[in-house]
């Protein structure tokens, strides 16, 4: 049964008044029910890699063109799968971007990336000002 239009409403300002109080809580909430899909959708990448492998190999061995290319392609969404899965970033928080329920947006700043070389850029700065205030 769908939700009324005001329970809609009530729902969502519910969700924008927990992410105003407890934002990690609220993503920590959010990315685990994005976790189970995630599993699930690697659970598939990893089943149709090896199934496209082994598609492959056997159009390989009788010699069918068109059975190769078809376990080629198989593998390569399977990849696709599982690369999508862990290359992507936390899902959008929609409820966080959207007015709070006193109106005002929220002044949150976005978390900082901190890879492989941003850490880097940033000890070269810190290691370069500091050489030259000497």
């Amino acid at each position: 049964m769908p939700l009324s239009e005001h329970e809609q409403r009530l729902l969502e300002q519910m969700e924008r008044a927990l992410y105003a109080e407890d934002p990690k809580f609220a993503s920590s909430l959010r990315s685990q029910t994005d976790r189970r899909g995630g599993r699930r959708r690697a659970a598939i990448g990893v089943v149709a890699a090896l199934a496209g492998a082994a598609l492959l190999i056997v159009g390989v061995a009788t010699a069918l063109v068109v059975v190769g290319v078809a376990g080629f392609l198989l593998m390569l969404v399977g990849t696709f799968l599982i690369v999508t899965i862990f290359t992507a970033g936390p899902a959008p928080a929609t409820a966080a971007a959207a007015p709070a329920a006193g109106g005002k947006k929220s002044t949150a700043a976005k978390p900082a990336k901190h890879g492989f070389m941003d850490k880097v850029e940033e000890r070269w700065r810190r290691r370069r000002d500091g050489d030259q205030g000497r």
